[in-house]
């Protein structure tokens, strides 16, 4: 009788994390790969089965990404480099992946030393994998044949401009998975079977309620559920932690920005010369106490450095008070620094309505001094923008959509909607419009909360169409408002949102800070 046991580490939506601090402050910080390498390293002179494999979102997020792209991108990837040094077998493609253009992602995929698997993003006019193979076949060298089949949330293009996907067709994760499943266990038999999904978890682990809208972005209940000859379902997207199994599969999620990783055993034993699993556990790890890799330190030095020196610039002074105290209250009262997102989006787009979001509740404002450390800690995402043709009638359901954020709790006190906050925070689907006057009575019910709306002095009118600017993930309809999707695009601007504030301090050098109390919430 023969036993043994395969370990399989696994990260998600690692976000561009390499090195331990936080980029906003400098601070050191528990997370990214240089310590992760640490751990992969220990755990593969420990054990005698390992595989190692990434869920996607690995390229975009830090401000090291965002100067690599700007400044460094015939180089290669810092991600890719470190993820080759720690030797991972295999890689899925996240929706982030696609945030700086598909030339940065064919670019990443080239440099890598090990697959990107892809079975549901095809090529539009062949219908084949586009990015690479839709599963991988690894034989250990005791013989156990693992099969690892990648698939990603086909709900990209509700997010991602246009242009970044040309030509690609993201087809239904769930039915390309339950497609491939069936094929690899006629064609390749193998002992176990691993789907790594880029997507969550649409139902409850242990209720099956639905967590969210059943839109199609998570599907990792229903795989589990209706799709027979999977073993372990790697998941992610979602940035939760969890672990757990649905219908004997074993189902895992390690959290976000390389903080956490996924350790699954499992135990197998030789029957009659075939590998049959007796047992699978996993467990959310954390990198915390773990000393960083100094080989991938001294390899991401040199970037690190100029990174850090593009951060250090000084851009423009503020004459006034922009900084955040509370972000709750920065969506509940117009803030100035919200005014001053909108003022930049107006002025590059020549639209005198504007859509902007409080991105991250770890934003803080600008300082008297402003420097690109401050522009990419609190506008952390590169979008561009674009001016989309709206009738009243779409900014009212919009501004509905957006009431949504408010509730009033136990306490008669104005709260956050719980739907905002788990399972993954979304605060950044909470948006303030500058152009328009309008008022949130949140003691209305939800879908009939706007009052006053009102357009320079009159009131707003359903059936005229207003030219309105707003970020490319929103314009698509991105955080379920559907009412933007297919809408006329009157105008594109190719140019991120970190581009476009730096642009505009170089203009002024000293804004001031301002508000223009055109909104309220009230109870």
């Amino acid at each position: 009788m023969v036993k043994t046991t395969l370990k399989i580490l696994y990260t998600s939506d690692v976000h561009g994390n390499a090195m331990p601090l936080l980029y906003g402050t400098n601070e050191k910080a528990e997370l990214g790969l240089a310590k992760y390498a640490t751990v992969v390293n220990k755990v593969k002179s420990e054990n005698e089965h390992v595989l190692v494999i990434d869920n996607g979102d690995l390229i975009q997020g830090t401000p090291l990404m965002t100067h690599y792209v700007k400044e460094h991108h015939e180089k290669e990837n810092p991600m890719i480099g470190i993820m080759n040094k720690i030797g991972i077998d295999a890689g899925v493609i996240g929706n982030h992946e696609f945030n700086f253009g598909k030339k940065i992602l064919l670019d990443a995929i080239e440099q890598s030393n090990y697959p990107w698997l892809s079975a549901n993003l095809l090529d539009a006019k062949t219908e084949k994998p586009i990015f690479g193979p839709p599963y991988m076949i690894k034989t250990m060298e005791n013989g156990i044949k693992i099969a690892i089949v990648g698939v990603t949330t086909h709900y990209i293009p509700n997010w991602e401009s246009p242009e970044h996907i040309e030509g690609i067709e993201f087809k239904d994760a769930y039915e390309s998975l339950k497609e491939w499943v069936a094929y690899i266990h006629k064609n390749d038999h193998p002992d176990i079977l691993i789907a790594s999904y880029h997507g969550g978890l649409e139902r409850d682990l242990n209720t099956s309620e639905p967590t969210e809208p059943l839109t199609g972005e998570n599907q990792g209940y229903e795989m589990c559920k209706r799709i027979e000859g999977i073993d372990i379902l790697l998941t992610g997207h979602q940035h939760r932690t969890l672990t757990g199994k649905i219908n004997n599969v074993l189902v895992t999620q390690p959290g976000n920005n390389g903080k956490m990783y996924g350790d699954i055993d499992i135990d197998l034993e030789r029957v009659n010369g075939d590998w049959v699993i007796l047992d699978k556990q996993a467990t959310i790890k954390t990198v915390e106490g773990v000393e960083a890799h100094p080989e991938v330190l001294q390899y991401i030095k040199p970037i690190e450095s100029s990174t850090q020196q593009w951060l250090d610039q000084p851009i423009g002074h503020i004459n006034g008070d922009m900084k955040i105290s509370d972000p709750f209250q920065a969506r509940v009262k117009k803030h100035p620094f919200i005014e001053f997102i909108q003022k930049v989006q107006m002025e590059a787009s020549g639209a005198d309505i504007s859509v902007t979001a409080l991105l991250n509740n770890d934003s803080e404002g600008f300082e008297t001094v402003v420097t690109m450390r401050d522009i990419v800690s609190n506008y952390m995402y590169p979008n561009t923008l674009v001016v989309l043709e709206l009738y009243g009638s779409d900014i009212i359901q919009a501004l509905e959509k957006s009431a949504e954020y408010f509730v009033i709790n136990e306490d008669r006190e104005l709260s956050v909607n719980l739907a905002y906050v788990t399972p993954k925070p979304q605060h950044y689907n909470y948006d303030m419009w500058e152009g328009i006057n309008y008022t949130i009575n949140v003691s209305k019910p939800i879908g009939s909360r706007i009052e006053n709306i009102t357009y320079h002095g009159e009131v707003l009118q359903e059936d005229y169409t207003y030219e309105v600017v707003l970020n490319n993930y929103r314009a698509s309809g991105g955080g379920n408002y559907d009412m933007f999707k297919g809408k006329p695009v009157v105008k594109e601007i190719q140019k991120d949102a970190v581009e476009l504030i730096h642009a505009y301090f170089e203009k002024y050098k000293t804004v001031e800070s301002t508000i223009t109390e055109n909104f309220k919430v009230k109870m």
